[in-house]
């Protein structure tokens, strides 16, 4: 019952406060904080949105490609590539199976091509790592900077406060309270900033950390996988190729 009336009594006074005019009144410096704060939460916001959707595809595609992959037909898992295009580890199979595929077509690859393909793999896990980590950079900068930035808007806001005291000759609370309400915005935009973007990129690195162990995991898999179908390949090869005479 109690937190309900501290909740009430909490929700009354962000009523009570008048955003809007505050950011109004601040000095044109304040304001250009205010407005570089509002589009890097807006920037912030819209990451984490496509990151949340991101990773969770890939979270889900990844586990439903693996269990396919594990079933041991390239065929199946390369027709369940090209459906489940979110998952990092399919995107490492579709790209080398095909160049597999297509080094197959005049024959069995040559032990430099298969040496070739085995590197494609490392290569391929690589770039889809550096995929899933787009956008980081930016939720991490904003969630560091943003408070700072805030703070440099406050304290121009109070510079104009006391500025504005020496004017008038007063520091009574009702002089002085605007201008330091108005400071104080800056520094309340930057936290709200900032606290969202540290929250979810904390969240998406241990997402990611998760997903980079699943890459790792079919990347040493499909080496094996793939390094002993082109030695079966090479056997055939052999056994194909006439007899000394």
């Amino acid at each position: 019952m109690a937190l309900l009336f501290v909740g009430a009594a909490m929700g009354g006074r962000l009523a009570s406060l008048d955003v809007l005019s505050l950011v109004l009144q601040a000095g044109w410096i304040v304001q250009v904080v205010l407005g570089i704060l509002a589009l890097a939460s807006i920037g912030s916001w819209t990451i984490i949105t496509f990151k949340w959707r991101e990773l969770r595809r890939a979270q889900q595609d990844s586990e439903a490609f693996v269990e396919i992959y594990q079933q041991g037909s390239f065929d199946g898992a390369y027709d369940a590539a090209r459906d489940l295009e979110a998952s990092p580890v399919a995107a490492v199979f579709l790209d080398v199976h095909v160049e597999w595929t297509r080094l197959s077509r005049s024959g069995p690859p040559s032990p430099g091509q298969a040496r070739a393909l085995i590197g494609r793999i490392a290569w391929t896990s690589a770039r889809e790592i550096q995929r899933l980590e787009k956008g980081l950079s930016i939720l991490a900068t904003t969630g560091n900077a943003a408070p700072f930035i805030g703070l440099f808007g406050t304290v121009i806001g109070i510079i104009d406060a006391f500025q504005g005291i020496g004017r008038t000759g007063s520091a009574s609370l009702a002089v002085v309270a605007p201008g330091i309400s108005e400071a104080l915005i800056a520094t309340a935009v930057g936290l709200f900033a900032a606290i969202p973007a540290t929250i979810f990129y904390n969240y998406f690195v241990g997402e990611l950390r998760e997903l980079t162990s699943s890459v790792d995991l079919f990347r040493a898999e499909y080496e094996g996988d793939l390094q002993r179908a082109l030695d079966a390949s090479e056997q055939v090869k052999q056994s194909r190729s006439p007899g000394p005479t």
